[in-house]
């Protein structure tokens, strides 16, 4: 529910407009309302989710989301919807930055926990891709505000059935005190980040804005830094950065999230604007990927992982997702949906679905069981960077690439053709960059039934960090 509203508002952007009397620049910021508070919110929630109880935080987001959907339906004006979204992707936060965590707490036989995380990223992967079907659908045929009123009985089910069956557990913040400023910098820190980046597309990278909201970003940054290393009960403690796996794998998820991006926004526009799709064809035309996602991280990735290891499943999967990226990168103005989109599909399919199980597997085999939900929001976090930075980067690079392609006569067609080539064949780049850094950074964690290392003490690198692949 939380990860299909991230795309379900894309295909009723037009419709949304046209309602409520958006300005064509501040449209984006129905987006950028979901996108700043999501990002800026998961590592604090993650953390409290490891202090406070799993459960109670889980269902805290899940009530915040569910009423902030039912107030985005009921908007009658710009600024309602918008501060509704903005609640909205709060309440999206809170909910996700704990989920994985859950997920590998609930889960601790080593086959049951690949499975689980294999349903866990096909939920992840696939909600985007549902979220532009549904959207098309019901945004044609009832009304754009019932986007945001299916998660309600959605939500509420959600609610009941966690209160239910979720175990309660205590949190490890009895006695602790909270770092309300360690939480404060670091909030302030990635919602700014979030904002430069998505602003970035309009105005530049090498504009005045950019620079000097970047420059606050790394200010904030580096005094959370400072803050941590004084705090007596941190926010994000120093160790979790020697887990090799864990800092491993956020760069390597946040360079492929960049990439993957790039077929999510980039392909439908190219459907849409190029091929001429409407917005139920367009969702349509994104189904397969979901399909081979499901498949693979269902039933394929976890076998691999329990026969092999997840890293070397890891570094298959990045090979195909770039290969998929790159085909991408050879589309033509007059061609068609099976011969330039679909052949792309496949590997991009089974590479995320390979790739998606094996990531998530190896940052929480880095982290203790008591920083697992801080481990939880850092990955999550970093999807939600990933996602953004390729939004802001590969969309930035078509549009100019078009816009120059135009003013030379190039024809309309053409021009957003090779301004998407240019944006897919960077984004395949990325995935390459985050192959390199999987393969030089992961390692294996040891295999079930090997002789367990010695434990070291908290403040050094786990086993899971130091075993060979």
């Amino acid at each position: 529910m939380v990860i299909l509203d991230g795309t379900i508002v894309n295909v009723a952007l037009p419709s949304i407009q046209e309602s409520l009397g958006f300005s064509p620049s501040n449209l984006g910021w129905v987006v950028n309302a979901y996108l700043i508070p999501f990002g800026g919110l998961l590592l604090l929630s993650g953390r409290f989710g490891d202090l406070f109880g799993r459960k109670r935080v889980f269902t805290t987001g899940l009530v915040v989301f569910t009423l902030a959907s039912l107030l985005c339906g009921l908007a009658q004006n710009s600024a309602m919807l918008l501060v509704s979204r903005f609640i909205q992707g709060a309440g999206g936060a809170v909910t996700s930055s704990v989920t994985l965590a859950m997920v590998v707490t609930m889960f601790t036989e080593p086959k049951e926990r690949a499975k689980a995380i294999g349903v866990y990223s096909f939920v992840q992967s696939a909600g985007g891709t549902l979220g532009l079907l549904l959207g098309g659908v019901l945004t044609q045929t009832i009304s754009w505000h019932w986007i945001f009123f299916v998660n309600v009985p959605i939500g509420a089910v959600a609610v009941f059935m966690a209160q239910r069956n979720l175990r309660a557990e205590e949190g490890a913040g009895k006695g602790k005190s909270t770092d309300a400023l360690g939480a404060v910098l670091i909030t302030a820190a990635l919602m700014l980040a979030v904002y430069t980046i998505v602003e970035a597309a309009d105005y530049g990278f090498g504009s005045a804005h950019t620079l000097g909201f970047g420059l606050g970003t790394l200010v904030l940054l580096a005094l959370f830094v400072v803050r941590q290393a004084k705090a007596a009960d941190p926010l994000l403690p120093p160790r979790m950065f020697k887990f090799r796996n864990v800092s491993g794998a956020l760069g390597t998820h946040t360079l492929m999230i960049s990439g993957m991006f790039s077929f999510q926004f980039l392909a439908v526009l190219y459907m849409q604007k190029v091929l001429g799709f409407d917005q139920v064809q367009t969702g349509f035309g994104v189904v397969p990927v979901s399909l081979l996602i499901g498949l693979m991280s269902l039933f394929v990735a976890p076998r691999l992982i329990a026969k092999v290891g997840p890293r070397p499943v890891l570094l298959v999967a990045l090979v195909l997702i770039s290969g998929g990226l790159a085909l991408l990168g050879q589309i033509s103005a007059d061609g068609a949906y099976l011969t330039d989109v679909f052949p792309a599909t496949v590997p991009l399919g089974i590479g995320f679905g390979l790739a998606m199980p094996s990531l998530a597997g190896l940052a929480m085999s880095g982290a203790t069981p008591q920083d697992s939900g801080l481990a939880s929001g850092m990955f999550n976090t970093m999807q939600q960077v990933g996602a953004s930075l390729g939004l802001a980067v590969l969309s930035t690079l078509a549009a100019s690439h078009t816009s120059t392609l135009l003013g030379d006569g190039t024809g309309r067609a053409d021009a957003l053709t090779e301004g998407y080539q240019l944006a897919f064949r960077v984004g395949a780049c990325f995935v390459l960059g985050a192959l390199v850094v999987a393969a030089t950074v992961l390692r294996n964690p040891p295999r079930p039934g090997a002789a367990p290392a010695p434990r070291p003490a908290a403040t050094q690198p786990s086993e899971t960090d130091t075993a060979s692949a």
